[in-house]
């Protein structure tokens, strides 16, 4: 099997190298000659720096199986397609032409060239939030497009009115994620948990909700603002303007950790890994290393055992020449649900449970990352200060826009303090 990459830069896609291999397991990624020998080529991840040898298996499924869905979707996914969930290379063929940043996948089978935004109705949107994980499925494959995650999402284009499904070479702008079955009022958690972040002054993507009914779980979506995505006037699809890619990647990959181990163990040093990347690699290390020191506090202090590091993620200049943290997504409250764990993604001064973790643990964390004791506990204050009002705030915005649900999340959170 062979497998073309392409990557978007400045708006164009450019041939960034082929996975060669006769399976999964044999398969290594290389840089092609000729996007080497430009004058200004850059790496499409930290873990893979630009070489002319083929990298190995594992470091190339690291990166390209970490653009794929997993759990419940990346099985029904595969069912959907009749593949071996674990065949990561036939089901990044099959939904690879629109992943998260600027990757796409294809081969030389692949000639549709029909970019295209079909106009959902309201009808379709709604059996989006009533049927969830089985609709946002068959949306995923009819549109070739990869999210990572285990929840069920789906790609759309929002012009601020309507929605589309994006066909062929075109990019979402959105990502939207159906209500979770088992753990009630999950899309207003996040909703909460985003406007208090933003409330703090951390940097999130654009979200909000979207009801198709009277705001139950079942009729309700959550929409995020691709930060990966701009928009251009320079081409349209019936008069809708085209976005341009933006390269990302979490974490996972950067570091060259796989997904399956996105959840630190034995206290693997995570924290210390992440902050070290963007001292090395930030075109602003400093104002990055502080945007995520408070976004790891906000987590404690919100209750979110989920922050593992496939949900912190580098996002790239349009010409792949600079890097900076993304915004912080994928917020929310998981200690407020029953049998949920209280173990954190990553130990915070070697302490895992959120039970125990003290102001002394994020002092322990700050000397073990490299960053200064006195403003790391700065932040820390600043944020455990002004949460309770924020997250007051935050419940009083959400009541006025009629989800009144949100007074007893906002009490489940206090008492877990």
């Amino acid at each position: 099997m062979q497998l073309t990459v392409l990557i978007e830069i400045n708006g164009t896609q450019l041939l960034a190298g082929h996975i060669c291999g006769h399976s999964a397991h044999d398969a290594c990624f290389s840089y092609d000659d000729s996007y080497l020998s430009q004058s200004k080529p850059a790496a499409i991840s930290l873990s893979l720096p630009l070489q002319s040898t083929p990298f190995s298996p594992r470091q190339t499924r690291i990166f390209f199986d970490g653009l794929l869905p997993e759990g419940f979707t990346r099985r029904s996914v595969a069912q959907s397609l009749h593949l071996d969930e674990n065949d990561y290379l036939s089901i990044l063929h099959a939904l690879g032409k629109e992943c998260l940043g600027a990757i796409r996948i294809v081969d030389e089978t692949d000639t549709d060239t029909s970019d295209d935004y079909e106009l959902l109705s309201i009808e379709q949107v709604k059996a989006l939030a009533e049927e969830g994980a089985t609709k946002s499925v068959e949306l995923v494959v009819s549109s070739h497009l990869s999210l990572t995650g285990a929840s069920g999402k789906v790609g759309l284009y929002y012009d601020g009115k309507n929605w589309y499904l994006p066909h062929g070479n075109a990019p979402s702008t959105h990502i939207v994620k159906q209500s979770h079955v088992r753990l009630e009022h999950i899309v207003l958690n996040e909703m909460l948990c985003v406007q208090t972040a933003k409330n703090l002054g951390i940097a999130t993507s654009d979200s909000f909700i979207i009801n198709t009914g009277t705001g139950n779980d079942e009729q309700v979506l959550f929409a995020t603002r691709r930060y990966d995505r701009t928009l251009s006037a320079q081409k349209t699809i019936h008069g809708l303007p085209v976005p341009r890619r933006l390269h990302q990647e979490d974490f996972a990959q950067a570091l060259g950790i796989c997904s399956a181990e996105k959840y630190e163990q034995h206290n693997a040093g995570y924290l210390k890994k992440m902050f070290a990347l963007l001292r090395t690699h930030s075109a602003d290390p400093i104002a990055d290393q502080l945007a995520l020191w408070d976004y790891i506090v906000f987590s404690y202090l919100i209750g979110n055992t989920d922050n593992h590091i496939k949900n912190h993620s580098l996002l790239y200049a349009a010409d792949l020449q600079t890097i900076r943290l993304a915004s912080a997504y994928d917020m929310v409250s998981t200690v407020i649900y029953k049998n949920s764990t209280h173990e954190m993604s990553f130990a915070i001064g070697g302490e895992y449970a959120i039970d125990r973790i003290t102001r002394d643990s994020f002092r322990a964390a700050a000397k073990e990352i490299g960053l200064g004791e006195k403003i790391a506990l700065a932040h820390f204050d600043s944020l455990a200060d002004r949460f309770p009002r924020a997250l007051d705030d935050a419940t009083e915005r959400l009541c006025a826009d009629g989800f009144t649900q949100a007074e007893e999340l906002r009490g489940r959170i206090l008492r877990t303090k």
